[in-house]
């Protein structure tokens, strides 16, 4: 991950030969193993500038992904990545407001506009995700984080009418389920709208204090 300095590479930001090879070996088994039928997403963040995403894209395509998602601060440059890739492109989960978004919508920057609701507000949420509407353009919420924050996306997913998808981070604590009154609930595939007041759910603040913060 050299664009957060834990690689040997930063800070040039390139896609090395090793690295296409490894992309190319890495996706080939995932699509081998899950199949046809199964989609597969890759998240390459702020790892490159815009002649390895765009390197990156091209070594990935034969693998049929769901999108490829890349960060960059340049409207004009992911535009660019875009328009020469048969992947659909994913990206803004960084910005803040619609004053962010809005160049990255007014350049067709991204197939995909992923939006997070929690620090963004879900209020201003339903806002960018109708400006992304008058564009064509698709959302997603960022929902890396836990069991509250997933039921705050389920509300925004279940009311914007341009929804790709919503993603969810199962691999955590085991002790996650703990942390809320009323966990979230996934059936044939499909998440459960909370039907409780507010979220759905409630901080179990019994359960967050017998698991402090870990120092250093």
């Amino acid at each position: 991950m050299p664009g957060f300095g834990r690689s040997a590479g930063f800070p040039a930001l390139n896609a090395d030969r090793h690295v296409l090879d490894a992309i190319r070996a890495e996706l080939a088994a995932f699509r081998e193993g899950a199949g046809p039928g199964m989609d597969i997403l890759v998240d390459l963040n702020f790892n490159y500038k815009t002649e390895g995403f765009l390197k990156m894209a091209r070594a990935m395509e034969p693998y049929d992904l769901f999108w490829v998602e890349m960060d960059t601060r340049d409207p004009k440059a992911l535009a660019y990545v875009r328009s020469r890739t048969t992947i659909p492109v994913a990206s803004c989960e960084c910005l803040f407001g619609r004053r962010d978004y809005r160049p990255f919508f007014e350049q067709q920057a991204v197939d995909v506009a992923i939006i997070d609701t929690p620090w963004n507000g879900v209020g201003e949420s339903l806002k960018i995700a109708a400006m992304a509407e008058t564009y064509e353009i698709n959302v997603a919420p960022h929902n890396f984080y836990g069991h509250l924050a997933t039921m705050m996306n389920a509300h925004w997913s279940a009311v914007v009418p341009n929804l790709r998808i919503m993603e969810t981070d199962p691999d955590m604590v085991p002790w996650q389920d703990d942390l809320v009154t009323v966990k979230p609930q996934i059936k044939d595939g499909h998440l459960l709208l909370p039907t409780g007041p507010g979220w759905g759910t409630e901080v179990n603040e019994e359960a967050v204090r017998a698991h402090p913060p870990r120092t250093a």
